[in-house]
């Protein structure tokens, strides 16, 4: 009888970087644990995870014409 193995995928975890299984038995995947999971939640939800970038003048604007500002003299 042949016996088939199947290869399991460990993955690091995204927290802390323990090898954890990347299988539909590991509910918490890609993480280690429900607590892994969880702070990543919060790293999320605090805005801890921001891509750097330029501040753009138009998300700075009002929108308002230099005619609609009630600051400028025409």
């Amino acid at each position: 009888m042949s016996q088939s193995k199947t290869k399991i995928t460990l993955v690091d975890c995204p927290t802390c970087a323990k090898k954890s299984p990347f299988t539909p038995d590991n509910k918490w995947r890609p993480f280690c644990s429900q607590r892994c999971k969880l702070i990543d939640l919060g790293e999320w939800a605090s805005e801890g995870y921001q891509i750097p970038a330029e501040p753009d003048i138009e998300e700075f604007s009002i929108g308002d014409t230099p005619e609609e500002m009630p600051y400028t003299k025409h």
